[in-house]
């Protein structure tokens, strides 16, 4: 039981000071670097809806395959 609150403690601390170290990590980004990340969002949100417009007919595709499938088989 022991070294299960030790081992509770050092989790905690080892939390508290990657917390801290992101905190400070963020607060060094430049301009830059930040007009980066928020670019780099907006085409990744642009690629997701890119997939979710050939996702949508690709499933419908697959679902219907299968209850034809599932017809077929059934009627022989």
């Amino acid at each position: 039981m022991k070294t299960l609150k030790n081992f509770g403690k050092k989790a905690a601390a080892g939390g508290a000071l990657l917390v801290a170290s992101v905190g400070a990590a963020n607060a060094a980004l430049p301009a830059s670097a930040t007009t980066a990340f928020t670019d780099l969002q907006a085409d990744a949100l642009a690629l997701v809806d890119l997939a979710w417009t050939a996702a949508v007919p690709i499933t419908i595709a697959f679902i219907i395959l299968g209850m034809f499938k599932r017809a077929a088989s059934s009627a022989s």
